[in-house]
């Protein structure tokens, strides 16, 4: 990727050098000062050096960047053919190009310093429990590129593998006996829980009412709406039975194909509203020897998620005040400590930026390197 950006810019600028020294050219010949067939020598010779170069490196940059997003790549194959548009497109790859190349080969040299650290090998393994609305697939990973930076420093990996969508106490349920699994078949006792959005309010239920204390070193809750969201009380009441209907069998016939023994929409979104979790935090105290912690961030403004959240963060800001584009920062409190990430610049972390759902670099936070400090942590706690 470094080598197809260095392409790019090599084309640029001998492309801006070779320029002046063409239209000499030409007027040399118009006064005959050079021949035609040196002109058409250099012409041929220069129009095939910077294909050779611009094909190289954009091949490159298009194959093996992950930051540089599908429309930049349409916007470069269509703008490529009008001047000045095409060469304002290619700075902009390049740009984006280079510096994602700056922030992977700076997360790789850290990476490699701290080798024989394993600095997340944890004295119990680490359970990744999903939120709402997802499973856990080996095609795409909840949790983007979170897991093997773990495993790169020394983490040992699990997921929760609950179904997307049931009430708390059903997804509570599968934890447990997910939990259970993990202890019996490795012997590793406890497991230290990080659980993002719904999957923090089943690992509490999992914890405090199943007893799964027992087998729970610690619980780490990310974005998680420990009291509910006025938004979701406000749009359950208002919205008409025909279109809730029409939603619940469209999304239980959808990933029923995907997986779900028996998914149930309303049940899922009715435990998120701040009714539910108000009665819930009443019932489901926390167990006294397992450590609770949690995490919370905020969008900045409606343009800093993707669809969904773009759409639903200001209406959750008329309901709830600051969040991240659907749960308010209010409602993410709970346990031990609570961190905070405040971000340097104008956008905000999201709901989804948390779990590195779009494998997105954005400045000023790593969210990569968040969890290696976040499980780091959790070891020089014995745990």
């Amino acid at each position: 990727m470094g080598d197809g950006a260095a392409l790019i810019m090599n084309f640029m600028l001998t492309c801006l050098f070779s320029l002046p020294l063409l239209i000499y050219n030409i007027v040399g010949t118009v006064n005959g000062s050079v021949s035609v067939k040196t002109i058409i020598l250099y012409s041929v010779t220069l129009v095939l050096g910077e294909a050779v170069m611009f094909w190289n490196g954009i091949i490159r940059v298009y194959l093996t960047s992950s930051q540089l997003a599908m429309r930049y790549r349409i916007l470069g194959l269509i703008l490529g053919w009008i001047p000045i548009a095409n060469i304002i497109m290619l700075i902009i790859i390049y740009s984006k190009v280079q510096t994602e190349c700056k922030v992977e080969t700076k997360k790789c040299e850290l990476d490699k310093k701290r080798t024989g650290l394993k600095i997340c090998a944890t004295k119990y393994p680490i359970l990744l429990v999903h939120g709402v609305f997802f499973r856990d697939s080996s095609l795409l990973n909840y949790w983007g590129r979170i897991p093997e930076e773990l495993k790169r420093n020394g983490a040992r990996i699990y997921y929760g593998e609950q179904q997307s969508a049931v009430s708390v106490s059903e997804s509570a349920a599968e934890l447990a006996k997910r939990i259970q699994s993990i202890v019996l078949q490795t012997g590793c006792e406890k497991v230290n829980i990080i659980a993002h959005s719904k999957g923090g309010l089943d690992s509490r239920y999992a914890i405090s009412r199943l007893g799964s204390d027992k087998n729970v070193a610690s619980l780490t809750t990310i974005n998680t709406p420990h009291r509910g969201c006025l938004f979701a009380d406000y749009l359950i009441g208002k919205a008409p039975e025909k279109v809730k209907k029409a939603l619940s069998a469209t999304y239980e016939n959808a990933f029923s194909r995907l997986g779900d023994e028996s998914p149930d929409f309303m049940a899922a979104v009715t435990n998120l509203t701040n009714s539910f979790c108000t009665e819930f935090n009443k019932k489901v105290p926390d167990a006294p020897g397992v450590l609770y912690q949690s995490v919370g961030t905020t969008s900045a403004k409606a343009r800093s998620g993707r669809f969904p959240l773009n759409v639903s963060y200001p209406l959750v800001k008329k309901f709830d005040g600051d969040n991240d584009g659907l749960v308010a920062l209010t409602s993410m409190q709970w346990g031990e400590s609570f961190i905070t990430v405040y971000p340097k610049g104008s956008r905000g972390i999201t709901h989804a930026d948390m779990i590195d759902l779009n494998r997105e670099n954005f400045k000023g936070f790593d969210v990569r390197e968040f969890y290696v400090q976040l499980v780091a942590k959790l070891k020089e706690r014995g745990l």
